[in-house]
C-alpha cells in the first residue's frame, strides 16, 4: 500500500530531529514571530542550504534570476534527491523586471507505448503500486529540456558555469546534516530492492548517517556531459540511451526515441486579479493557477479580513469555493495538446459569480451533488524554490518526482533517480490516485501526453511591480498551500512569515472533508463547521512554502532598514533556506 503524503510526513518527522511542532512553529495569531529574511540585492529560497547557497553565488556574481534558478535546480538534483531532480520535471513561472512574462512547462510526458489501461488488470482493477514504483511508472523526464529552454530566453550566464556547484557536490560529495540522513533513511527499504539506487543511496546496504559524505559520483558524470553538451546530451545519444536501457531492463517501457521526442514547451501563463493584486500563475497541464484563480475570484465576494483568520465564516466559504474549483480541476482540465479546455470560463468573474450564488453560508455543499467524473462535458516527491534578483526579475520553479523518490529506482550508470509520474493520470477514471484525486477521461494516459498537475509556481505584482514570488510542494495541496498563504498576507495582514507559519486547512471537492492541522481550528469554530454540515479531519503537513516579498515584511508595514527583499521559507520541514544578500 503507498503512504499519503500525511503518513509519509508523519513518518519523516519522526526521524527528523531538528523538527519541532507546529504549535512552536506557527504561533497564535498576534504573538510575535521572527522576521523574514531581508536583503536588498537578491534572494533565494529553496529547500536546502547547499542549493540556496548556489543560487546567491550566481546573484552575487551578476546573473539574473534564470541563471540562479537553473544553478538551484541542479544542485537540489544532488543535494535534495527525494524531490530536486533531473529525472522528474515541473513548470518555472517567470516574470522579468520589464514586464515580460513567460511560464515554461517542463512536466513529463508518457512513453509512446503507454495506454490507457496500463495499470489494470484483466478484470479492469487498478493494480496497486503498479504506477508508483518501479520502472513501469516512469515518464519522460522534462527538467533538462526546460532549463535548457528557460536559459536560452532569459539566461545571461553560460550553463557550465550554472552547473559547477552541482557537478562538484555529487562529484566530490557533502557532508549529510541530520535531515538529509532522516530523509534518505525514509526511502532505504525501497533502495535496497534495487541494485542501482542501493548503489548510492545506502552506505553498504546500511542507511546513510549524519556526519558521512555522500558522493555520488555517476550523477557527477552525468551532470559533466550534460553541462557540456546541453539538452541534447540528455535527449539525444549515449546518455538517453542508457537511461532507456535500464528503464526497460527494470521492466519499463522507454525507449530511446522517446526522449529523442521530448520538448519542452512555453504556454501563457495563467492571469487573473484579486483585490487589486494581478496573479501570474500555472496552466494547463497544471491545474495550480486555474484552481487559484477561480477560488480567490469567488473569495473576492467575501470580506475575509472582516471574518477573521480560520472563523468558522471564513473557513465555510473557502472550502465552499475549493470544492468547486477542484471539481472543475478534476472533470475538464488536463493536457491542452490532448483535450480543450476552455481556462477562461473557469478563470472569469462573472463564472465566479455563479458559484458563489449557490453557496449557502448555513449549510454545506454535499460533494456528491456536483457531477461525477464521466458526466461532465470535457505531488510528493516535489519540491519548490522562489528567486528575485536585484533588477526584479522573478523566477517560481516547481519540480517533482511525484512521489518521495519517485520511482525509487536509478538508471543505472547514470545516478538519476527515476520519477513516478504516471501515477498523475487518472489509471481508471473515477478511481483516486495517491493524492486522492478522483479525476474524468480528460487525464486517461495515452503516448506522448501530460499529466494533469497541481503544482502552482506564482509570481504576483501590484500596480505594476512586483510584491511576491509564492510556491510550494504537497500534492493537490499545493493550490491551498499558496492560496492561503497569498489571502493571509493580503486579507489578514500576516507578515511573510507569519502567512508562512500559519497552520493550514486543506480541502478538495473529494474527499468530501476538511483537513485541518493541529491548532488550526478552535473547538468553538470546529463545532460551527459541523453544524453547517462538514466532515473534519487532522492531518499533517503537506506543505513547504518557499515565498518572497517585496517592500516590506508585510502589506502596510515598515521596511527592515533599506530592505527591499523579504524572504521565508516553511518550517514543517527543516531543511531549507532563505538566503539574500
Amino acid at each position: 500500500m503507498v503512504l499519503d503524503m500525511g503518513d509519509r510526513m508523519k513518518r519523516l518527522r519522526t526521524g527528523l530531529v531538528a523538527l519541532v511542532s507546529l504549535a512552536l512553529l506557527a504561533p497564535p495569531l498576534g504573538a510575535a514571530s521572527p522576521q523574514p529574511t531581508a536583503a536588498s540585492n537578491g534572494m533565494v529560497v529553496s529547500a536546502h542550504h547547499l542549493a540556496t547557497d548556489a543560487g546567491v553565488a550566481v546573484l552575487k556574481r551578476g546573473g539574473n534570476a534564470v541563471d540562479a534558478a537553473v544553478s538551484v535546480a541542479y544542485a537540489l538534483a544532488v543535494t535534495y534527491p527525494e524531490a530536486g531532480n533531473i529525472g522528474g520535471g515541473g513548470f518555472m513561472t517567470v516574470r522579468m523586471a520589464d514586464g515580460r512574462t513567460a511560464f515554461i512547462d517542463f512536466r513529463e510526458t508518457a512513453p509512446a507505448a503507454a495506454s490507457a489501461t496500463m495499470y489494470q488488470d484483466a478484470s479492469g482493477k487498478v493494480i496497486p503500486l503498479k504506477s508508483t514504483r518501479g520502472h513501469l511508472a516512469v515518464g519522460i523526464p522534462g527538467t533538462v529540456a526546460g532549463l535548457e529552454l528557460a536559459l536560452g530566453k532569459f539566461g545571461t550566464r553560460p550553463r557550465a558555469e550554472l552547473m559547477a556547484p552541482a557537478i562538484d557536490l555529487a562529484s566530490k560529495g557533502f557532508v549529510l546534516d541530520a535531515n538529509d540522513a532522516a530523509f534518505l533513511s525514509e526511502g532505504a527499504a525501497d533502495f535496497a530492492r534495487d541494485p542501482a539506487s542501493a548503489a548510492v543511496f545506502l552506505n553498504r546496504g546500511k542507511p546513510w548517517q549524519e556526519g558521512q559524505r555522500l558522493v555520488q559520483a555517476d550523477l557527477g558524470r552525468t551532470l559533466t556531459a550534460v553541462a557540456k553538451g546541453g539538452a541534447a546530451a540528455f535527449y539525444k545519444g549515449p546518455l538517453a540511451a542508457r537511461i532507456a536501457a535500464a528503464n526497460r531492463a527494470g521492466g519499463g517501457i522507454m525507449t530511446a526515441r522517446d526522449f529523442a521526442a521530448y520538448k519542452a514547451v512555453e504556454r501563457k501563463p495563467i492571469e487573473c486579479d484579486y483585490r487589486g493584486y494581478h496573479i501570474i500563475s500555472a496552466p494547463p497541464p497544471s491545474s495550480g493557477g486555474v484552481v487559484l484563480c477561480e477560488t480567490l475570484n469567488v473569495l473576492e465576494g467575501y470580506d475575509l479580513g472582516a471574518m477573521g483568520f480560520h472563523s468558522s465564516s471564513a473557513v465555510h466559504v473557502t472550502v465552499e469555493a475549493l470544492r468547486r474549483a477542484y471539481h472543475d480541476r478534476n472533470l475538464n482540465l488536463g493536457d491542452p495538446d490532448f483535450v480543450k479546455v476552455d481556462t477562461n470560463r473557469f478563470t472569469s468573474k462573472a463564472y465566479a459569480q455563479d458559484l458563489r450564488a449557490a453557496i449557502s453560508m448555513d449549510h454545506a455543499t454535499p460533494s456528491t451533488s456536483l457531477p461525477a467524473p464521466g458526466l461532465g462535458k470535457e505531488g510528493q516527491s516535489t519540491t519548490h524554490f522562489s528567486i528575485v534578483d536585484k533588477a526584479g526579475n522573478a523566477v517560481s520553479l516547481t519540480y517533482t518526482l511525484n512521489d518521495w523518490f519517485g520511482a525509487r529506482v536509478t538508471a543505472a550508470g547514470t545516478g538519476i533517480l527515476l520519477n513516478d509520474e504516471m501515477d498523475d493520470f487518472s489509471a481508471k477514471p473515477g478511481e483516486p490516485n495517491m493524492y486522492g484525486l478522483v479525476e474524468g477521461p480528460n487525464n486517461a494516459i495515452a503516448p506522448g501526453k501530460r499529466p494533469l498537475s497541481s503544482m502552482t509556481p506564482t509570481i504576483v505584482t501590484k500596480d505594476g511591480k512586483l510584491f511576491m514570488v509564492v510556491g510550494t510542494p504537497g500534492g493537490s495541496h499545493i493550490p491551498t498551500g499558496v492560496l492561503q498563504v497569498m489571502v493571509n498576507v493580503i486579507d489578514h495582514g500576516m507578515t511573510l512569515t507569519d502567512a508562512v507559519n500559519a497552520p493550514r486547512i486543506h480541502a478538495q471537492w473529494l474527499p468530501d472533508v476538511i483537513f485541518h492541522e493541529k491548532d488550526a481550528l478552535s473547538a468553538d469554530t470546529r463545532a460551527a463547521l459541523v453544524a453547517k454540515g462538514h466532515k473534519l479531519e487532522q492531518m499533517d503537513y503537506w506543505n513547504q512554502v518557499a515565498a518572497i516579498l517585496t517592500g516590506a515584511p508585510g502589506v502596510g508595514a515598515k521596511p527592515i532598514g533599506n530592505a527591499t527583499l523579504y524572504g521565508a521559507i516553511d518550517p514543517r520541514l527543516p531543511t531549507g533556506t532563505a538566503q539574500g544578500f
